[in-house]
């Protein structure tokens, strides 16, 4: 499994209750810039619109050597999952203070896969408590290696 894409910003910003392994629908040159890691899912979402998954605001960058279809590198893409997993996540998610929120992207035995966690917002104590955890491991591991 390679990870290509992993949105650290969002194991910050949210407390991960759930998550569930997805397929994408993409384009061909769409899947090569994956390869060479042109992905950002900094700001991307999970939105429920007619019973389908989709995902917005994932940035891909436009292989550079396709020449000759020029698409918009933020456009929307499906999401393949199962509708019981759908169902499941949008009722979640339709609840006041979760958002659907993409954690990475990887490949699994040649085909592109994103986990998207269902996610509720921390508030600021929480993400100093998060710093706070976070300062104290490096600190141990600095010891450890040092001792």
């Amino acid at each position: 499994m390679k990870i290509v894409a992993d949105n650290k910003k969002a194991r910050f910003e949210y407390f991960v209750l759930d998550s569930v392994e997805a397929g994408l629908a993409l384009k061909g040159f769409e899947v090569k810039s994956i390869r060479l890691g042109q992905v950002s899912l900094g700001e991307s979402f999970c939105q429920l619109y007619n019973g389908e998954m989709w995902l917005k605001n994932c940035h891909i960058t436009p292989y550079k050597m396709e020449t000759i279809v020029k698409i918009d590198p933020l456009r929307d893409r499906k999401l393949l999952m199962h509708k019981n997993e759908i169902n499941k996540l949008g009722g979640k998610a339709r609840e006041k203070g979760y958002t659907l929120v993409p954690l990475k992207m990887y490949f699994k035995n040649g085909r592109v896969k994103l986990e998207v966690g269902l996610c509720q917002g921390k508030q600021l104590h929480d993400k100093r408590d998060t710093i706070k955890e976070r300062d104290i491991k490096r600190l141990a591991e600095r010891e450890i290696a040092r001792y």
